[in-house]
């Protein structure tokens, strides 16, 4: 299995951090590199000359036959061999060695046959080297150091913008229409704008647009359905007044229909307008389940595993409940199962199960399909009503496919 990195790598602020110190160790090891050759080339130049210097007096003391200068000798015990034998072959070079615990600089040359060679003292210089070098990393690490802190700075400040825009965007896809980034940036045309601020200000654009068109599909629809109550209403009290008989009874089936969905319709546009008042208070949830049972008329079998008290909207609670065993009973089949366990409630039936659509997508409006995706009695406003109900009292609604086949509503209560 392949070893994943912790989640905090992926972070920007945590990348770019990576990128600032590889960078700057990468530029304070160039230039450390570049000031330690360049002050070696010359600290060795110059004991080089100084040795070189002091070998040329002593090859003129002992051609003359005079004394030979301090630190100055034929064949002198600690010589390194290779220059001994560079000398002896009748050259001259220079090496540095240490010698009795010391860094030395030697010199020799050639002199009938035997080394003459010299040594000049190169432990201060080696001294001088290796503190440069000291100074070098101290003040690489420093730098470092400091790049980093003003760089993590800089790209925390970005990231929180990032940060703060994500939170809207996901604000926004949950229904929040009224978020917005308000980026200072995007208000100030005088401005330079970055491309944090481009983004936060498309974002508040299109929040804006969107939030604009739904309201006016919300007025819409609610101004639609709220015409068709008057004509529909009289059409309902003309077909009362028609003689009994089969096309009378089609025709007051189509009237009830018509007002149902317009009343659905309605429902629907107060629960996208977000102007439910929810009254709540406290109830036994066992009698409110079996309450909806009566209301809706069906034939569904009633278990209590664990009654408790509920706080919550009566009203709106038994209108998610007849949604739900209304659906069961017209797309599923009995028996149809109420169950009461705590604050959740489930609505089972032995059907097809939800279509694959609603368990991934949740209930979309005037679509109404059996898990095999063929078409189905209803306009899909039965599920949706119920999710937006539930919403508004604060419960949590999932449909899933219940085990043994059928399709299973979970209820949430608060």
């Amino acid at each position: 299995m392949r070893a994943r990195l912790p989640a905090w790598t992926a972070r920007l602020t945590w990348k770019s951090a990576c990128f600032i110190v590889v960078m700057c160790c990468a530029l304070a090891a160039a230039l450390g590199a570049l000031v330690h050759v360049e002050v070696t080339r010359q600290t060795v130049s110059n004991a080089r000359d100084r040795a070189l210097e002091k070998l040329g007096d002593a090859t003129r003391a002992y051609e003359a036959g005079e004394a030979l200068p301090p630190r100055s000798a034929l064949d002198p015990a600690g010589l390194p061999d290779p220059l001994r034998r560079l000398a002896v072959r009748g050259q001259r070079g220079t090496v540095v060695a240490e010698f009795r615990g010391r860094q030395v600089m030697w010199a020799a040359g050639p002199a009938d046959g035997r080394a003459l060679a010299t040594a000049v003292d190169y432990s201060q210089a080696a001294r001088t080297i290796s503190g440069l070098d000291h100074a070098i990393i101290g003040s690489s690490m420093l730098a470092i150091g400091g790049t980093l802190l003003l760089g993590a700075f800089a790209v925390r400040r970005v990231t929180r913008r990032l940060h703060q825009t994500a939170t809207v965007a996901r604000r926004i896809s949950q229904g929040d229409l009224d978020a917005r980034v308000g980026d200072p940036r995007t208000k100030d045309a005088s401005r330079h704008q970055d491309e944090v601020a481009t983004v936060a200000g498309a974002l508040d654009t299109m929040a804006a647009t969107l939030q604009g068109k739904l309201e006016r599909e919300q007025r819409f629809t609610a101004d639609v359905a709220h015409e068709l109550r008057t004509p529909l209403t009289g059409l309902q009290a003309a077909s009362e007044l028609l003689p009994e008989g089969r096309a009378t009874e089609l025709v007051r089936e189509r009237v009830r229909t018509m007002r149902g969905l317009t009343e659905d319709l309605l429902e629907i546009s107060r629960l996208d307008a977000g102007r439910e008042v929810v009254e709540t208070d406290l109830h036994q949830l066992a009698r409110l389940a079996r309450r909806a049972v009566r209301a809706s008329g069906t034939p569904t079998e009633v278990v209590v595993v664990r009654d408790t008290l509920v706080e919550t909207d009566r009203r709106r609670l038994e209108r998610v409940l007849g949604n739900l065993l209304a659906n069961a009973h017209r797309h599923g089949r009995e028996p149809v199962v109420l169950t009461v366990d705590g604050p959740v409630v489930t609505v089972r039936d032995h059907g097809d199960g939800f279509p694959e659509y609603l368990l991934t997508q949740g209930p979309q409006r005037f679509r109404s399909a059996g898990a095999g995706g063929g078409g189905g009695k209803g306009h899909g406003l039965g599920l949706t009503i119920a999710v937006g109900q539930a919403a508004v009292i604060g419960a949590r609604l999932e449909f899933r496919r219940a085990e043994g086949g059928g399709a299973e509503a979970v209820l949430h209560l608060p």
